[in-house]
Parts: C-alpha cells; structure tokens; sequence
C-alpha cells in the first residue's frame, strides 16, 4: 500500500469537503425552491379557485310591492254605511178630452249608500320605505254601493183616482220613486260627510293592518275628497 504525502492528504480533503458542500447546497437549493414552488402553486390554485366560483348577489326584497299586494287583499274596504228612510211620491196622468185622471203612488223607500277607499287603486308610488318606517298614501274615498232595500220598503199607498179611471201604472210609477229615493238618500249621505267619514275609518284600519307587519312607525294619508265629487258619483240602481 502506497502511503500517500501529507500534502496529497491535505489535498483529497479539501476536494472531499468542497463536494460535500457543494451537494449540501444543491440539497438545501433544492428544498427552497421546492417549498417556494409549493407556496406558489398553493396561492395560484386559491386564486383560480375563487375566480371560479360563482358569486350570489344577496337576494333583493321590493318591500313597496309587498305592502301594495298586503294592502290590496282587502280591495274594495268598505268604511262608512249611511242608511236613510225617504218617502218619495210619484204620479202619472192622461187625458182624453177634457177629461184627465191621475194615478199617485206614494213610496216609502229604506235606502243604503256605502263609502269606502278602492284599494285597488294603489301602487308602488304610493307606499315610502325607510328602515322601520312606513308612509303610504290611499286613494281618495269614494261611494262604492247604494241600494233600496226592497224587503224594508214599501208603497205606502196607490190612488187611481175618481171611479178608478186613472191608468194603472203601478210597477212603473214604483220603479220611478225608487231611483228618486236613492238619488234623495244619496244626496243626503254625502251631505252627510260621509266620505269624511270612511277617510277617518280607512286611515285607521290600514294603520292597524301594517302595524302587525312589525313597522315601528306607519303614516297613512288619503287624498282627500269632496262633497261634489260624491254628488258626482254614478251608481248603479240596485233594487
């Protein structure tokens, strides 16, 4: 065996310790970038996956649309009833010659006007939400029914006049002051104040419908209404 100089000693040494190091560097390199590779690739993947995924926007509410279609499930709210006796008479003659004979009727009619708010009516426009509080405007009142009661009316008294001859116009002469009648018990509900009337109790009966939706605060306003407006009003006669 040939026994190497301490200065080729030396020399394999430091070649030897140079190569470890070298290898331990590699290794050590190696291990970063895997790591730095990893982090990376981590943050890309968490990246691309939120890119991906498919964003819901919080769902909307159109609470105005909400109250309108509460609101409008009473439709027609009838708030005021004015009922009124009228006694109506009623005649008719003819003549042949110089004779004329009359027939008179005399009615006594039990008549009932309706007031209210058609809810129908009512839009988006007309409700205001802010947080807990509500502000929502009604549709003017207005006359909704009149009728005759017929089963609490009656004719009163029917007169043909001397020896009868007057023409026997019974049923015309009744329908005649029936439509009189509800006219007289119409124009006295209005007069009345009856649509003053049912925009006090629609005001107030809405008021408590929204109460219990859990508003802290509910305004409720009507447009108003006058007395010609009701005289204005058409109603069918409904016997």
């Amino acid at each position: 065996m040939i026994d190497q100089n301490p200065e080729q000693r030396t020399k394999g040494n430091r070649i030897r310790d140079l190569t470890l190091m070298l290898l331990g560097g590699t290794v050590l390199a190696g291990s970063l970038l895997t790591y730095e590779v990893w982090k990376t690739g981590d943050r890309w993947l968490g990246g691309l996956t939120s890119w991906l995924s498919i964003s819901q926007a919080a769902p909307k509410v159109d609470v105005a649309s909400l109250v309108v279609q509460q609101v409008r499930d009473a439709s027609e709210l009838t708030t005021a009833v004015f009922t009124m006796q009228a006694v109506v008479p009623s005649e008719q003659e003819v003549s042949f010659s110089a004779l004329s004979f009359k027939t008179k009727l005399l009615y006594i009619a039990q008549g009932e006007v309706q007031a209210g708010v058609d809810l129908s009516q009512l839009t988006a426009a007309n409700v205001q939400v802010e947080g807990d509080r509500l502000a929502i405007q009604l549709p003017a009142p207005r006359l909704l029914d009149s009728k005759i009661d017929v089963n609490r009316s009656k004719v009163y008294d029917y007169d043909r006049g001397w020896l009868g001859l007057g023409p026997d116009v019974g049923p015309d002469l009744q329908s005649r002051a029936q439509q009189e009648a509800l006219k007289q018990i119409t124009q006295a509900a209005c007069q009345g104040g009856i649509l003053n009337q049912a925009s006090d109790r629609a005001k107030l009966v809405v008021s408590q419908l929204l109460n219990t939706a859990g508003y802290k605060e509910v305004t409720v306003t009507i447009q108003p209404a006058t007395i010609e407006n009701c005289a204005q009003e058409t109603l069918a006669y409904r016997p």
